[in-house]
């Protein structure tokens, strides 16, 4: 049960017993308990302005009134809502969400502030400050609140299919000793002096100064961080480019990893397992994506089995949760004023449970719209699964003739 329904069944019970003088001091005595937030809470429990709970609050500090001075049951100033009935039903139909659409609506383009709203409110014929405005809101259940991403959009019929499957061709792949990987492209950089999300421990009054602007601007370099992350390790691999996402370098980045981390880690692998999103530069319509892993491949002599995460799951990726959050936090409020910064600050990236992390940087470019032709397409060893061939297939390694 929460603190507000708490003290509403407190009010409940006790308040029928209390005169008004009494009410006002048992609410103040509950507000002072509270602390920060506890004047605004009991005045939303019991319809009491602030400023009544305020000055209960300091008739707690002095000497007590004598009993008979109480002041009757209903006098005083009435309630705003007792002047004006029509107040609260005004108040909801310009706050309702139903009124967006509407053309005639005053606030179909604006935000609703409590000014502006006491503002109409006062135009429409119920004069009220905002702070009454406020007051009234919370009386209502309002309260100010950002937006929710919780819509995902059109889901796909077979989503959790395809999460199941992927999980068990994970499982068979595991069970075999043989590497699962997560592969994708974290948010482009720009590299210099300029401000980076979040926040560090600096002496007091000594930020670390960046430029002001940080418009975007082709001459200035990006950082393109690819990374593949093995889940049975616990290990990172990121590989920072220079150029464009593009799926040569998303294969580079694979290859880079299995020269330095996985061939060590797993010599007697026959197979490997990439978990990649269905779009980006390691997309399952792209053509190239499925060349450059068919090159790889006869370099290794390794079979490539792929599962593509279903549209739009692209948050679901493992590697999102397992390392690119960790890099995010380990750079926070820290400007990435050079490539090797980048390397290094990725490079330096753990966690309790055990997460280890190498970059290296990758200077080559990478061109974009690269055709594939057919005849390359079809030289491809491609075996699409039964289960939706076009997420799901296995690249087989080709023996090169003398």
């Amino acid at each position: 049960m929460s603190k507000e329904e708490e003290l509403e069944q407190k009010y409940a019970s006790l308040f029928p017993h209390l005169n008004e003088r009494q009410q006002h001091l048992v609410a103040a005595v509950d507000a002072e308990q509270l602390g920060r937030g506890g004047i605004a809470l009991v005045s939303r429990v019991t319809g009491f302005s602030r400023p009544t709970v305020y000055r209960a609050i300091q008739d707690l500090h002095q000497p007590p009134l004598p009993v008979e001075r109480v002041r009757h049951s209903g006098a005083g100033r009435k309630r705003l809502v007792q002047h004006d009935p029509q107040l609260i039903p005004a108040l909801e139909a310009l706050i309702d969400p139903e009124t967006r659409g509407d053309p005639m609506s005053p606030l179909r383009w604006t935000c609703k502030s409590t000014r502006q709203l006491a503002h109409l409110l006062t135009v429409m014929g119920h004069p009220v400050s905002h702070m009454q405005v406020a007051q009234l809101l919370y009386a209502l259940h309002y309260s100010l609140q950002g937006n929710a991403k919780t819509k995902e959009g059109k889901q796909h019929p077979d989503r959790d299919p395809q999460f199941r499957y992927i999980q068990r061709q994970s499982e068979s792949f595991l069970g075999q000793g043989w590497p699962v990987i997560s592969v994708d492209t974290k948010k482009k950089e720009l590299v210099g002096n300029r401000a980076n999300s979040g926040q560090e421990w600096q002496p007091e009054g000594q930020p670390v100064p960046v430029d002001v602007h940080d418009f975007p601007d082709p001459d200035i370099p990006k950082a393109v961080p690819r990374g593949v992350d093995d889940q049975q390790h616990n290990l990172g691999w990121v590989t920072v480019g220079c150029s464009h996402d593009t799926a040569s370098f998303a294969v580079e980045s694979i290859r880079r990893w299995w020269r330095e981390m996985g061939d060590p880690l797993y010599p007697q692998a026959k197979e490997v397992l990439i978990c990649a999103d269905s779009g980006g530069s390691n997309g399952y319509r792209l053509r190239l994506w499925k060349v450059e892993l068919q090159r790889w491949a006869n370099e290794t002599g390794l079979d490539v089995t792929v599962c593509h995460y279903p549209p739009g799951t692209s948050k679901w990726n493992k590697i999102e949760h397992r390392l690119f959050s960790h890099i995010t936090m380990n750079w926070r409020g820290r400007p990435l004023i050079s490539y090797e910064v980048i390397v290094n600050l990725i490079g330096a990236t753990t966690t309790e449970k055990g997460l280890r992390v190498r970059a290296v940087l990758d200077t080559e470019s990478y061109p974009t719209k690269v055709k594939v032709k057919d005849e390359d397409l079809a030289s491809v060893d491609l075996h699409p699964h039964h289960f939706h061939g076009e997420w799901n297939y296995r690249i087989k390694h080709q023996t090169a003739t003398v």
